[in-house]
């Protein structure tokens, strides 16, 4: 349980709570940014109400401190080249800190008496991993790439590949948590139907193959989550 709420503390205060334009802002100025210790505040808020015991203070500092640190050596160091590599060491490192604050407060889960059970919280953990974090996640990995050329003709809505994606995401999830993966090769199925005319019309193979690549890391993520949830419970 605490560790559920440790992890589901850093999607919140990451991912959630900390618009782009903050990123930008923290890169352009680093330290200078007022947006880094609005966000290490943030993450320390979300912290202390998910824990919610004052006897547990020193991990909540702990988790505020190491963010900060971990965060500012990443604007001081991220470069163009480095910064797709520098965000997953940044999540890696935040990761390993929250799981050395759960060893260190393994003894005392006896304190907690929430009404929400420990499944409950995982699923909404779950089902929050699979928004904003993975669209984030995504959005990352392509940077190895740059696309804009190959979709700067694109009219689709503004952020519509975004929403669909998290949509996709969350129904692959349920209809794993709920054994009926023949929902999944059919949802799969629709989509390559749907994406058949987008293969097709492409004049680049470097497009269809972005086009590949982020369906199956997608369709990849939720069901890696979906299989951990189920092996959890």
């Amino acid at each position: 349980m605490i560790l559920i709420k440790l992890l589901l503390a850093h999607l919140i205060g990451d991912f959630m709570l900390q618009p782009q334009k903050w990123v930008k802002d923290k890169e352009k100025r680093k330290l200078k940014s007022p947006k880094l210790y609005i966000h290490v505040l943030i993450h320390v808020v979300v912290t202390a109400v998910l824990l919610w015991n004052i006897s547990f203070w020193l991990t909540i500092v702990i988790i505020g401190v190491s963010h900060f640190g971990i965060d500012a050596l990443k604007l001081v160091f991220q470069k163009n080249k480095t910064k797709r590599r520098l965000f997953f060491i940044d999540q890696l490192l935040h990761v390993l800190v929250i799981f050395l604050c759960y060893i260190f407060l393994i003894n005392n889960t006896s304190v907690f008496n929430f009404r929400i059970t420990e499944v409950q919280l995982l699923l909404f953990t779950c089902l929050l991993f699979l928004t904003v974090p993975v669209s984030i996640i995504m959005k990352t990995i392509f940077l190895k790439w740059d696309i804009s050329e190959l979709t700067k003709n694109n009219q689709s809505l503004a952020d519509a590949g975004k929403y669909i994606g998290i949509l996709e995401r969350i129904l692959v999830f349920i209809f794993i948590i709920v054994n009926h993966w023949e929902a999944v090769g059919f949802l799969i199925t629709a989509k390559s139907v749907f994406r058949f005319g987008d293969l097709k019309e492409s004049k680049t193979r470097q497009l269809t193959e972005y086009i590949l690549i982020g369906t199956l890391i997608s369709f990849g993520i939720a069901i890696l989550t979906g299989i951990t949830y189920t092996l959890l419970t």
